[in-house]
């Protein structure tokens, strides 16, 4: 005789697993894979691709990472699942926590920021990964659209060893030839050594993702550039999406791998156990 409540359970979570994947989930899966064990992976509010990458990659092949969400610091590897998105970054995540010090901001530590791997939005990208989480308007006294403010990015891009832009959507409201306001100083006006003559010990922005595509940036003149686009977009959309001439690569643009099955078991049933990027 079957037992119910474990035939339900098994019922729930193939039909969690034959959900066709999501542009959200690619992502989060390619952010995931580009993070190494051991490192540290900051997360702010509301960065839901951005909390279930750094669960993803934790849970699938980083056990010695810590997680910080807004300045609670944790390893939580051993924990099956974690609380969901929107409460990943609440300060009760702790309660989970195999080990938790509330030192994620302390700024006489930011001579150990170089292992730390940051993420970041914007209502605004340029075409050297400058971001703008101001606002948008000529006059900062009467902006057309306010945005959250820098809330702490400014520091964090400055001082981390590298840090993803991810975005919720890709239009060309958002790229942009000038950001009106720079809330994160990318690669400043293009030239590779303009980070360094600020003086700014950071490594700066390494890849920008959205739901369309992931882009990198040239070697010589730190400009957006298409590495790949996701399942069922063209180079074209992604193009046609864009308020400044991206480069764009001779040949034929890959596409952006899928979770593999794994990683999906891994993605669906623990780091994003309420589907936050399957709405």
């Amino acid at each position: 005789m079957s037992n119910n409540a474990a035939d339900n359970t098994a019922d729930d979570s193939m039909t969690i697993l034959d959900h066709p994947v999501t542009r959200q989930e690619v992502m989060a899966a390619f952010l995931a894979n580009d993070i190494a064990d051991g490192e540290i992976l900051q997360v702010g509010a509301a960065m839901p691709v951005g909390e279930v990458a750094v669960r993803l990659a934790h849970f699938h092949h980083g056990p010695n990472m810590e997680l910080i969400f807004i300045g609670s610091r944790m390893n939580v590897a051993h924990l099956h699942t974690l609380p969901t998105p929107e409460f990943g970054w609440d300060r009760r995540t702790v309660r989970w926590a195999e080990s938790y010090w509330d030192t994620g901001h302390r700024f006489d530590r930011v001579k150990d920021w170089g292992n730390r791997v940051f993420f970041i939005g914007g209502v605004q990208v340029d075409p050297h990964g400058n971001t703008n989480l101001i606002g948008v308007g000529d006059d900062h006294r009467h902006l057309r659209f306010r945005g959250p403010g820098s809330v702490g990015t400014s520091t964090l891009s400055t001082l981390v060893g590298r840090y993803y832009i991810v975005l919720n959507s890709h239009s060309a409201r958002t790229f942009v030839p000038r950001c009106d306001y720079v809330s994160a100083f990318g690669w400043g006006d293009g030239h590779p050594e303009a980070r360094r003559r600020l003086g700014l010990p950071g490594g700066g922005p390494k890849y920008c993702v959205t739901p369309l595509c992931v882009m990198d940036f040239t070697d010589d003149t730190k400009h957006l550039r298409l590495k790949s686009v996701h399942p069922g977009v063209s180079v074209d959309e992604v193009v046609a999406n864009t308020g400044f001439e991206l480069v764009i690569p001779s040949g034929e643009i890959p596409t952006t791998p899928v979770p593999d099955p794994e990683q999906l078991h891994i993605l669906r049933t623990r780091a994003d156990e309420r589907g936050a990027l399957r709405r």
